[in-house]
């Protein structure tokens, strides 16, 4: 046995790890630490570790549909989010990066590589002549059209074990969970 690993010493122990499903390291790593820490109120990881886990199996299931598209995420993310802005398929970075389902602090990166492959192009907006607009350009457009459907397909998947009304009150929950914690008020928040 290696030095500082413990096994466990009761019999609520070893149930308790062993009917946690080997798949499920969260439930694992609770478990280990109701016995390592039992004076650490550990309960928010049953939550907050299972969306982080979730985050990677999200990204490779979503990454595997945008595959036949020559798409990955953050360049889909891009595209589907200009397309579904309305014509005319432009908004400035700042908004862009806003409005996207994720946070880039390469923003600029980001775009300069879109740029690169002909999906969007950068000019100067008329109305501000320091600001950019960033707009799709027929080849991103016709690339967000053909991969969208996928990409909604792949996030059904992902929910099919949840019924209509499973669905609706998880996504009223996660909904709750981001505003109330974005905001940065009071995290107990309203019940």
């Amino acid at each position: 046995m290696k030095p500082g690993k413990r096994l466990p010493q009761s019999d609520n122990e070893r149930d308790d790890v062993a009917a946690t499903p080997a798949f499920d390291l969260v439930g694992r790593g609770m478990a280990q630490w109701r016995r390592q820490r039992p004076d650490i109120d550990g309960s928010g990881k049953a939550v907050v570790g299972r969306i982080l886990a979730l985050q990677d199996i999200i990204l490779r299931t979503v990454n595997a549909a945008l595959a036949r598209h020559g798409l990955r995420y953050p360049v889909y993310a891009v595209l589907a989010t200009l397309r579904v802005a309305g014509e005319p398929y432009r908004m400035s970075p700042s908004r862009l990066q806003a409005t996207m389902l994720f946070t880039s602090g390469g923003i600029s990166n980001l775009l300069r590589r879109v740029e690169e492959q002909g999906y969007v192009r950068r000019f100067a907006d008329p109305a501000d002549g320091r600001g950019i607009l960033v707009e799709l350009t027929d080849k991103g457009f016709a690339a967000a059209e053909a991969a969208m459907a996928d990409h909604a397909d792949a996030e059904r998947r992902l929910c099919a074990m949840f019924g209509e009304q499973e669905r609706e009150t998880l996504s009223t929950l996660l909904s709750r969970m981001i505003l109330l914690n974005a905001s940065g008020g009071d995290f107990g928040g309203a019940r």
